[in-house]
């Protein structure tokens, strides 16, 4: 059993020999939580992300290049320590990330280098563009680095093969697993070793919600503004990545409601002919098939494509918003009385729900009405696709660690 050395890159190499340079007994120099080595590794990474040429060709790259700015490495390093505990790495960490989304590994992995940990990522065969501009950058990073970065940190690549990732797992002491709940159900049938466990991150649904009275108070900077996010929220990943909005949801009066849509979705219109977005063919057909199929199944009452680019359906009620993938641009709509009124509708796989035009205190309520049994993040316009170490209700520094107590 084989995989393709990404980072480091180099010649392939077997599962075996993969796990024994990993393992503690050939660290050399053991990383520790916040360890700088790891540090100025990231931070040079980041770098080479928000260079210009890269951060135009891939604009979602630019957020992975702030988010691991010093700066903000230190904010997430900053959690107060509690006297008489210490916090040291897990171990191995092997992480299994998605294909539609191929940059997500490296949120999960950099928090988990930062937490001192040996980790080797999965990358999946059919990852290409941003994820390999990802892999290229590490690379070039890795001429100024610390050896131990090279020693500790690896990524690879092979087609689906149970062997080698049952060997990965049962090698680890932490297994990181991102995709839809079959792809985390049939990782999750490779045994682990007793002592080790799994942060999964299955399939998820998010939405966007727009107060009517806070779009009629708003400027017009702040409107346009508002479909900027709204935009770089849904189609930086083609709407698959499971912040990305599903429907849209506007809240107050039904009048208001109708004039304020319609101004939002020339908005948007707008933006997307500014940034000269380009449907393919196959996802124009998606969105028309998907849309349709939502409206047999007696789902939505009006349908209406605005080019190839938006796509909106009526819902027949708003408890049967669709939770699953329509295509890029397809967006649910329909009208909520009250914020409260998103409550019974709310659902465990529900993630992320992005808003413009409330106040602290009405999102607050919401959170309390909800009480943990779904929607994990509620953030502006423009942050759906903002990571952060909190996500899917995970503490993930504190995922990536292990609490020994010591009491004199």
């Amino acid at each position: 059993m084989s995989v393709r050395r990404r980072f480091p890159a180099g010649p392939d190499v077997s599962v075996d020999e993969l796990v024994a340079g990993l393992s503690a007994e050939a660290v050399a120099a053991p990383l520790r939580v916040g360890d700088e080595r790891v540090v100025d590794f990231l931070v040079a990474f980041a770098r080479k992300l928000l260079a210009p040429a890269t951060a135009r060709r891939f604009p979602e790259l630019a957020s992975l290049g702030f988010f691991l700015r010093r700066g903000e490495i230190a904010k997430v390093l900053a959690a107060p320590e509690k006297a008489g505990v210490l916090r040291f790495p897990r171990g191995l960490v092997f992480h299994v990330p998605p294909a539609n989304v191929d940059t997500i590994f490296v949120y999960s992995w950099a928090l988990s280098a930062l937490a001192g940990n040996r980790n080797v990522v999965r990358i999946s065969p059919r990852s290409a563009g941003a994820a390999s501009a990802v892999v290229d950058a590490l690379n070039e990073a890795l001429a100024s680095a610390d050896p131990v970065v090279a020693q500790t940190q690896v990524m690879v690549t092979y087609d689906r093969d149970d062997a080698v990732t049952a060997a990965l797992s049962a090698a680890c002491d932490l297994r990181v697993i991102w995709g839809g709940d079959r792809a985390v159900t049939e990782v999750r049938r490779m045994p682990l070793a007793p002592h080790a466990r799994d942060v999964t991150f299955p399939d998820r649904a998010s939405f966007a919600a727009i107060s009517v009275a806070g779009w009629e108070a708003a400027s017009v900077r702040e409107r346009r503004e508002a479909a900027v996010g709204f935009y770089n929220d849904s189609y930086w990943f083609d709407q698959a990545a499971c912040a990305s909005p599903r429907a849209l949801f506007w809240v107050g009066d039904a009048a208001g409601a109708e004039q304020g849509r319609e101004e939002f979705l020339a908005l948007l219109g707008e933006v997307l002919a500014d940034k000269g977005h380009v449907v393919e063919p196959a996802m124009a057909v998606q969105k028309r098939v998907s849309a349709y199929g939502v409206a047999a199944d007696g789902h939505a009452r009006s349908i209406r494509f605005d080019g190839n680019a938006v796509a909106t359906l009526e819902l027949t009620s708003a408890g049967d918003v669709p939770r699953e993938w329509l295509g890029a641009g397809t967006f649910p709509l329909a009208t909520l009385p009250s914020l409260d009124a998103l409550v019974p509708m709310v659902r465990r796989k529900d993630q992320t729900l992005s808003v413009f035009g409330f106040g602290q205190g009405e999102l607050e309520r919401l959170a309390h009405d909800l009480a943990g049994r779904g929607i994990d993040r509620v953030v502006p316009f423009g942050s759906a696709l903002t990571f952060s170490e909190l996500w899917d209700g995970y503490d993930l520094l504190s995922e990536f660690t292990r609490l020994v107590t010591v009491r004199a």
